[in-house]
């Protein structure tokens, strides 16, 4: 649910840039902003240090992205971090549904965590 609020915010920013109204634009940004810092604030290491590490630089890099597009006006960098935050919510439900696929089998994780098709993210600003 905080993923589909953050796209909705980013996406009353990105209209916001488009029909030039700085406090919709404001408001969407400043939104979205707070919603991917709580993502970053309330991931676990445990119980896969290593994909929380990939998520925690995939947040962050979305956070620096949506600072530098709200700062520049910069929809290209607006955008590309909407597409991120999208690809974040299709592989959780991904996960969720793959978790659910497994219980249904009686096999267990343990504590659900993302999924991630890549194992190594590398993210520059």
């Amino acid at each position: 649910m905080l993923l589909d609020g953050a796209i909705k915010f980013a996406n009353q920013a990105k209209l916001g840039l488009e029909e030039n109204h700085p406090e919709m634009t404001y408001l969407g940004f400043t939104q979205c902003r707070d919603i991917v810092l709580e993502l970053l604030n309330t991931i676990k290491s445990e119980p896969a240090p290593q994909i929380a590490q990939s998520v925690r630089e995939l947040y962050t890099f979305m956070y620096a992205e949506l600072v530098r597009a709200s700062m520049n006006k910069d929809m290209k960098k607006l955008v590309s971090t909407i597409d991120l935050l999208e690809y974040e919510r299709e592989t959780w439900v991904m996960t969720m549904e793959q978790l659910v696929k497994d219980r249904e089998q009686g096999i267990s994780h343990g504590a659900p965590v993302a999924m991630h098709s890549r194992q190594s993210i590398s993210f520059q600003a």
